[in-house]
């Protein structure tokens, strides 16, 4: 387990930086949003992602990718989440992208995912149909038909949705909502007859959409591991997705602490400055700490995917579990430290404190996180 970054990951963190510091500024988000730009991000961006070999950065060479690890895309993600970047990571490579390269075929392998490397095609997971993560609470529908399935049902907060090249779905193809059992994964074209799909937005401004399903066709070749079990395939995806998500948080209340940190030696107050008194000091500290403890488990929570251990499950709710606490932390402390100009929407930790609060209940809170870690020791 690697707790600093290696030669290789500081050339990519500095190159990282260098490239999102001078194309996608936090200022570039915030057009996005207000434009109600039609897409949420930039294609010819992303296609650049890819050109450096980013979005395959733990794809196999097989299929375009760079297979270098969490710990490298971790690297990526964080600088990522300094600039609150709106391209589509953790829909096309975290979710939908897992969910190919764990439960799928070498043929649909083979068919989708170079091209998801070169940034040509994006993805989505459509599983979540309530407001907060329940994986299994899955009502969505897929009979058998002949030579493949019959999907009816609605999915809600789909990331990316409205962009998806193909749509990865999760759908019930026996047992009731709630139960691991019976669930199937399977991959649907955006473009099929029956598919709705209709974009929305989440708080802090990620692009989401509602996808419904009424009486689409999907063949049984474009099923991702296999049917009735697709549970341990959700349970993997999620995990490394979890993982991903983590480290572009660690990005997030990082440059949110230091924009907080730069805000308490400029501010003057009674003729001083306000990171001069001491009440303040010791909470700027206590933030420190604080970050410093969730950067080191979403390291090891990084190693343990990258080296094959039979702890990642621990570790992707452990990393979220401090992660969603740090981000609470971090997005309120910021707001309350700037004061009043905090509150506004032109003063950038706004937007902040908003990725971060979505961030800590995409995937599961700290609770839900928790309960899980307790339950995978046995607890």
């Amino acid at each position: 387990m690697g707790l600093i970054l290696t030669e290789d990951q500081l050339i990519l963190r500095n190159m990282a930086k260098s490239f999102f510091d001078e194309k996608s500024p936090v200022e570039r988000m915030r057009r996005l949003r207000d434009s109600q730009d039609t897409t949420g991000y930039s294609r010819e961006l992303w296609r650049e992602m890819g050109g450096l070999g980013w979005i395959g950065i733990t794809f196999p060479e097989s299929v375009g990718g760079a297979d270098m690890g969490y710990s490298a895309l971790g690297v990526v993600l964080r600088e990522c989440g300094r600039v609150l970047a709106p391209e589509p990571f953790v829909s096309t490579v975290l979710l939908g992208g897992n969910a190919l390269l764990i439960g799928g075929s070498d043929k649909l392998q083979e068919e989708l995912l170079p091209k998801v490397s070169s940034g040509e095609r994006t993805l989505c997971l459509a599983f979540q149909e309530q407001g907060r993560f329940a994986p299994y609470a899955v009502s969505t529908s897929a009979a058998s038909d002949g030579g493949g399935f019959r999907v009816r049902g609605e999915k809600r907060f789909v990331l990316d949705g409205h962009v998806s090249d193909q749509i990865v779905t999760v759908a019930r193809t026996a047992g009731s909502s709630g139960e691991r059992a019976g669930l199937t994964v399977l991959v649907v074209d955006a473009d099929t007859p029956g598919v709705t799909v209709e974009r929305s937005e989440l708080l802090d401004g990620r692009n989401a959409a509602y996808i419904k399903f009424d009486d689409v066709a999907v063949d049984a070749e474009r099923v991702l591991g296999e049917v009735d079990c697709g549970a341990a395939l959700l349970d993997a995806v999620f995990d490394r997705a979890t993982i991903g998500l983590c480290a572009e948080m660690v990005g997030s209340f990082e440059e949110a602490f230091e924009r907080t940190l730069e805000y308490l030696k400029m501010r003057e107050q009674f003729g001083v400055k306000i990171g001069t008194f001491q009440a303040l000091r010791h909470r700027a500290a206590h933030m420190f700490g604080e970050i410093e403890f969730a950067r080191s488990v979403v390291l090891d929570a990084q190693s343990a995917i990258d080296d094959g251990r039979d702890d990642v499950a621990e570790c992707a709710s452990a990393a979220k579990a401090r992660c969603s606490d740090v981000a609470h932390l971090i997005g309120g402390e910021a707001i309350q430290m700037h004061g009043g100009i905090g509150m506004t929407d032109e003063e950038e930790i706004g937007l902040f404190a908003k990725r971060l609060k979505a961030a800590e209940l995409t995937l599961g809170d700290a609770n839900y996180h928790r309960n899980r870690f307790a339950g995978l020791r046995g607890y």
